[in-house]
């Protein structure tokens, strides 16, 4: 229904933005990452939204971008990650990092957010590597990235895998990271490889 809300921030609190567009004041619900990267009050804005829609409530969420609403709809789809957990995880981490920390499998790293407990993490982990489990990039299998040391080879893939947990096709993920030094670690090649994205 709402895609995006551009005006001014009316009011800011922590998990929360007001948006005034036009008069009509837009209450969303946000990440502490968004919050960071919004304006000060009285400055012009926009977020990306999701709408959540439940019998007893119509409730607003508000991103600093597409990357970050993504994301949140793929945590939100996993068993036990309601929209509260959602934020939290995205309060805590950038939506690379929770790509790179999936295609790690490096559960440990969600349980820094509020409310995350070691199964929920093990679960998100899982659900979101089986989403590209068995995909290859450009001829570099998965396994590449092996546990037992980084390498170029691994780098690239995990950092693939990353942007395909993000959203992006394997097709599209392999061109963007095979476009970049191999060389630079997984976190290097997935930022490189969104801001590539987004100039396109």
């Amino acid at each position: 229904m709402f895609y995006s809300l551009t005006g001014s921030v009316a009011h800011m609190e922590p998990g929360m933005v007001v948006i005034d567009v036009g008069g009509v004041a837009f209450k969303c619900a946000c990440s502490m990452n968004t919050q960071r990267q919004l304006p000060p009050i009285g400055e012009a804005a926009t977020v990306y939204t999701y709408l959540s829609v439940r019998e007893d409530a119509l409730d607003l969420y508000g991103f600093y971008n597409q990357m970050e609403l993504n994301c949140y709809k793929l945590l939100i789809a996993i068993s036990g990650v309601g929209p509260k957990a959602a934020l939290a995880i995205l309060s805590e981490m950038s939506p690379e990092d929770v790509a790179l920390s999936a295609a790690a499998g490096d559960a440990k790293r969600f349980t820094r957010a509020n409310g995350i407990g070691t199964k929920l993490a093990q679960r998100i982990v899982l659900e979101l590597k089986d989403k590209v489990k068995g995909l290859s990039f450009g001829g570099i299998e998965m396994e590449a990235a092996a546990p037992g040391g980084p390498s170029a080879a691994g780098n690239a893939a995990q950092a693939a895998e990353a942007l395909v947990t993000l959203g992006f096709s394997p097709s599209e993920a392999a061109a963007a990271v095979a476009r970049l030094d191999s060389q630079l670690p997984a976190e290097e090649l997935i930022r490189l490889a969104l801001k590539g994205f987004g100039s396109m």
